[in-house]
């Protein structure tokens, strides 16, 4: 299949038509570089937007105690909801489905201290399970396990700013000591990493739940109760939330339909807004840039159509010659795909070459980083390369291969 003769004579096409070839590449390089600078940025969106998710399990569900909205079986608007340990005993015994599940107590801020370093830090107190529901990264020592919260014990795992600020100078070592909270003990047993971006958050002090209880309210009263839902389906992660709001209700005297009395946030429904907000940008951006490289291709084709006009005689001759239409369609097809494949493989290295560069010196923000071209989209940049070319060539060729030789030896 590869013929020699047939690269030489493309080449020399080329050669002899630099302008033209440059200006007919340029357009088809353009189209390329342009789509992978969108679909670069659109990754570098949704990176940002990822980001933002971190900190919490993408399949979590939050409910949160709060004030009644509605009157409900003539008790009063704006009466407080307050969850029990039964109500997280209850939810965790009667959803079928849950992965994890954890209470939550809401403490507020809490003055700390070690030796003569002093800091306010949030106290959260909780159940073992909100290590992974809260995806905390443990850097040194251990979350909270069963045997915290069955025995009470006076334990804390402290973010990794709070160690740096109450464990200053030589006393660099954490695990082990007790902090003072609240004007009791505690031993530290783990320093962990918080992905949030609120700086309270990642101020956090985890103690057991039980503990809390105990020692700072002396009752059995909790703020929260989250859980994670598996692999379920979202019809039924809704199930699941239904069942615990009309429970909740149940217990608690309220309209079930009250959003304000329990508070919900379905973190899956948003991720899943998120992520079909994204899939249209990808298809939007592929319009665009594939839309780009066919006005390049129109022009790589009227190029090649121009191409066949100049070397009509030529292509008479061959044909004379014996020379088959398939030879003479795969002669104005390799020109096509040299010029288009070339072309665009400059246009997609610059495009990774300007990314590349702009990840490594552009910051972080909020909701744009690491803009990148993947594996997958230079392969799929590549093979819209080839094909871009072939049909610039196809007509073309076509109408080469149908030229009869005497016509063609009349041409001037």
């Amino acid at each position: 299949m590869f013929e020699i003769d047939k690269w030489q004579e493309i080449y020399s096409t080329v050669k002899k038509n630099k302008l033209r070839t440059f200006l007919t590449g340029f357009s088809v390089a353009w189209g390329i570089f342009m789509l992978i600078i969108l679909l670069g940025s659109g990754n570098g969106l949704e990176n940002g937007v990822k980001e933002n998710f971190k900190g919490g399990a993408i399949n979590g569900v939050w409910i949160s105690s709060g004030l009644t909205g509605k009157q409900y079986k003539g008790l009063k608007i704006g009466r407080r909801i307050d969850f029990t340990n039964e109500d997280y005993k209850m939810l965790k015994t009667a959803i079928q489905g849950e992965d994890r599940i954890s209470a939550r107590l809401f403490s507020g801020n809490a003055l700390t201290s070690y030796k003569n370093n002093y800091g306010s830090f949030f106290l959260s107190p909780c159940h073992p399970d909100y290590g992974y529901i809260k995806e905390v990264q443990m850097l040194d020592g251990r979350f909270l396990n069963g045997f915290d919260i069955l025995d009470f014990r006076k334990v804390a795992v402290i973010g990794e700013k709070v160690k740096a600020e109450l464990f200053k100078g030589r006393d660099t070592m954490a695990i082990g000591k007790f902090i003072n909270i609240k004007g009791v003990l505690f031993q530290v047993v783990g320093i962990f990493r918080d992905f949030s971006r609120n700086d309270w958050e990642q101020r956090r002090i985890y103690i057991p739940i039980s503990t809390a209880q105990r020692v700072f309210q002396g009752n059995n009263v909790i703020s929260q109760i989250s859980f994670t839902t598996g692999d379920a389906s979202p019809e039924k992660v809704e199930q699941m939330i239904s069942t615990a709001r009309m429970m909740l209700s149940n217990r608690h005297t309220f309209d079930p339909e009250d959003r304000q009395a329990v508070e919900l946030w379905n973190k899956s429904e948003d991720v899943r807004r998120f992520n079909a907000l994204f899939s249209g940008i990808r298809i939007f951006i592929w319009i665009i840039g594939i839309g780009t490289i066919i006005a390049g291709v129109v022009g790589v084709s009227n190029i090649m159509m121009i191409v066949v006009k100049e070397r009509t005689k030529e292509i008479g001759i061959r044909k004379a010659l014996g020379a088959t239409p398939f030879s003479i369609i795969t002669l104005i097809l390799q020109e096509a795909i040299v010029i288009t494949a070339f072309a665009g493989y400059i246009g997609l290295v610059l495009g990774i070459g300007l990314l590349e560069l702009v990840a490594k010196n552009l910051p972080p923000s909020e909701f744009f980083r690491n803009p990148e071209a993947s594996l997958s989209i230079a392969l799929g940049a590549t093979i819209l390369l080839v094909v871009s070319g072939a049909v610039a060539g196809f007509v073309p060729a076509m109408k080469a291969a149908k030229i009869k030789p005497i016509e063609a030896l009349r041409d001037e």
